[in-house]
């Protein structure tokens, strides 16, 4: 069966309270029902870009650089890896994660297949 990855996109500087216990509570009962159905083989949500690095190749070597990184806005702010019967599927779930915020949130999540082999 496929495995999609969906990456969530976030504006890290916009939602400096982070989510509600309102939101968490639906975000757990909706997690709980893509576990039992499956299909989450794992998620999470990311630190902050302030306390990541960037590792850059140049074609010769490696340079290393710590946030925070002034010039970025939209960020990848969590994930979900799921295995589904086709991509329609993974976009329903991504869909329900979605509308799980409510009116709280502004935010896009991309979907992708994983490649193996």
């Amino acid at each position: 069966m496929p495995r999609f990855m969906s990456l969530v996109t976030i504006d890290e500087n916009a939602y400096p309270e982070g989510p509600s216990e309102e939101l968490m509570q639906r975000m757990g009962e909706l997690l709980e029902e893509m576990t039992k159905a499956g299909v989450l083989l794992d998620t999470a949500g990311l630190a902050p870009t302030a306390q990541g690095t960037r590792v850059h190749w140049d074609g010769e070597r490696a340079s290393v650089t710590d946030g925070p990184f002034t010039e970025t806005k939209e960020v990848v702010g969590g994930y979900a890896l799921m295995q589904c019967k086709d991509k329609a599927e993974a976009l329903e779930w991504t869909k329900r994660f979605l509308r799980v915020h409510g009116e709280e949130f502004r935010f896009f999540c991309e979907v992708r297949e994983v490649v193996t082999g």
